[in-house]
């Protein structure tokens, strides 16, 4: 049952805060998703003990299903949801304040708590983004996991148009457009799945697509069906967690979106893509070996990196500057599952954790600095942001570090593993480009952040705002204690999520 609750709370917010009757108060919708999140942060706690106890779960004859992987992935997108719901009070007041939520509604009728029009699509469209994501995660029919996928899409693209500009728009079209086609890919690569073991007894119908169904007789699925699905799946999926060359989308909604939404894209909906991927890789690599699946996906996920690093280097907007180092990450992830075995498995699923925390930290403190100097220009702030914000300034330089990988910052650990995976498996051409690639990308954001952190400005010192502050807060001591330590419960969590990957 506590599945279907983990589903139902959100979905629940969000027809709490379309309903115009409950939804005219900004209050009411803050409290709405806010408690909604911070109850749905504490289901994904209690699934996650709960498969650490008691092994897969299920429910509904199988239509949920919840493993290792699940579970992992789960509690970080709740973290995400529940992190940025709390940050959005602060930084939507602010676009109130400043006039950039103004509309037809009258938002500042009622002494300021009247919702705008605004308002109430982000408080409405923000718990369906996340229902579909948690949806994507306990799907056990591959059908539906797509389904859901597409869902995050539709809630999504009007997130980005959320501010109503013509670059949001922009923004938003190239979306729907290039993530239509690659879920198109994906809907076909589906298909053909479910055509590669139809014939298998217990598969009629619906049945098979179920993973739980799939996943026993892998080794007996249609070879041929599953060669094309799997390149299909990896171009579809791989579109919507922005790899290259189909990630053209993601520095545009990622700049155009209010900094609430873009964290949980380049975070939440980047997991949930990947762990389709992880999902298919493993059926794939049961029925023709590890090796076709990895030469696709390191191909992937090296020229993600690739392609990251010199955008990185000449980038001139920090904003644009998050999009490319997210696409940089979603190559390391993909190159760790292409190089295969347990050890590059576990990496990939230690990455995703430590990737999930550090890059909400800084597209939060993004947010803080954009709304105080009023632009996402290296060139227009100069500098000065450790003066005139100095906690938000720390904080992204702490996010900086552990995403550039610095010792002993908790992303070294990942992306150590990675290498030592590749070099172990005889992947060294792999291990080279990783090394140069990363090193550009080390290049790249030191230079732009520290040009930006440093310095002086005559900008005010900001004043503290709870709302805003305090997620950024604890999401950086977060950040330094994973760095020397991971609660065992969560590496196990972690562990066994790699089991999964690995196939064993």
């Amino acid at each position: 049952m506590i599945l279907a609750l983990l589903l139902a709370v959100p979905l629940s917010a969000c027809a709490a805060c379309a309903v115009p009757a409950l939804s005219r108060r900004r209050s009411v919708l803050e409290a709405v998703n806010v408690a909604a999140f911070a109850l749905t942060f504490l289901l994904a706690l209690a699934v996650a003990s709960q498969v650490l106890r008691s092994g897969d779960i299920s429910l509904w004859n199988g239509f949920l299903y919840a493993d290792s992987l699940s579970a992992l992935v789960i509690l970080l997108n709740a973290s995400v949801a529940l992190v940025c719901s709390v940050y959005a009070v602060g930084y939507l007041r602010e676009d109130e304040r400043s006039g950039r939520l103004d509309d037809d509604a009258g938002s500042n009728t009622d002494g300021g708590n009247t919702a705008s029009f605004k308002l109430r699509k982000y408080y409405a469209l923000t718990p369906l983004l996340v229902f579909s994501m948690l949806l994507v995660t306990l799907a056990n029919n591959l059908g539906v996991m797509w389904a859901a996928i597409e869902l995050t899409s539709l809630a999504s693209v009007f997130l980005v148009t959320f501010y109503g500009k013509v670059t949001s728009l922009e923004a938003a079209w190239k979306y729907a457009m290039i993530g239509g086609v690659g879920l198109s890919m994906a809907l076909f690569g589906t298909l053909l799945t479910y055509y590669a073991g139809h014939k298998f007894p217990g598969s009629e119908g619906l049945a098979g697509l179920n993973w739980s169904v799939l996943v026993r007789q892998a080794a007996q699925l249609d070879k041929t069906s599953m060669r094309m699905a799997f390149v299909l799946v990896l171009l579809g999926y791989g579109t919507k967690a922005g790899l290259a060359p189909m990630h053209t989308w993601k520095p545009d909604a990622y700049s155009e979106a209010p900094v609430p939404t873009a964290a949980i894209l380049s975070t939440a909906l980047m997991n949930c893509a990947i762990y389709a991927l992880v999902r298919f890789y493993v059926l794939t690599s049961r029925c023709l070996g590890a090796e076709y699946p990895g030469h696709f996906l390191l191909l992937l996920g090296i020229f993600s990196m690739g392609i990251a690093a010199p955008f990185i280097l000449v980038q001139k907007n920090f904003r644009r500057l998050l999009a490319y180092s997210t696409i940089d990450q979603a190559g390391m992830m993909i190159t760790a599952l292409g190089i295969g075995g347990k050890l590059a498995a576990f990496a990939l699923m230690l990455h995703m954790t430590f990737h999930t925390v550090a890059k909400s930290l800084l597209f939060l403190s993004a947010g803080n600095i954009y709304q105080c100097f009023k632009t996402d220009l290296f060139q227009r702030i100069k500098g000065g942001v450790l003066r005139v914000l100095p906690l938000t300034g720390a904080a992204f330089c702490l996010g900086t570090m552990a995403i550039v990988g610095l010792p002993p910052f908790s992303l070294f650990q990942s992306e150590f593993l990675m290498l030592r995976a590749a070099f172990g498996t005889g992947h060294f051409l792999t291990a080279a480009l990783f090394l140069l690639f990363g090193i550009g990308v080390f290049t790249g954001i030191t230079l732009h952040v520290s040009g930006m952190l440093l310095g002086t400005s005559e900008e005010p010192r900001a004043p503290w705002q709870p709302w805003r502050h305090t997620p950024i807060v604890l999401l950086a001591v977060l950040l330094i204690v994973i760095g020397f330590w991971v609660p065992a419960s969560l590496l196990e969590l972690v562990r066994r999520a790699a089991l999964v990957v690995s196939g064993d």
